[in-house]
């Protein structure tokens, strides 16, 4: 005879497993709003290093303006 609660019990474990990721999720987001400048940039510069040293990165024309904008994002973050 199978037992009626068996549902239910999946249907729980499921929401408290649910329950426990979007916490996790909370947390990370909460250290992604607080990290600061310097925190991001030097994670920038790491993936783009790792991304150098797997030959992953290809030459781009307007990749210095995008160098140049995050430097302007950086003078500007540190005037404040």
């Amino acid at each position: 005879m199978p037992c009626y609660n068996l549902w239910m019990t999946l249907k729980d474990d499921l929401k408290a497993y649910q329950s426990r990721w979007a916490e996790v999720e909370a947390v990370i987001s909460e250290e992604r709003r607080s990290a600061s400048l310097e925190l991001r940039w030097q994670q920038l510069n790491a993936a783009r290093a790792m991304a150098v040293g797997l030959g992953l990165r290809r030459d781009d024309p307007s990749e210095m303006g995008v160098f140049e904008r995050w430097a302007k994002l950086k003078e500007h973050a540190a005037s404040r």
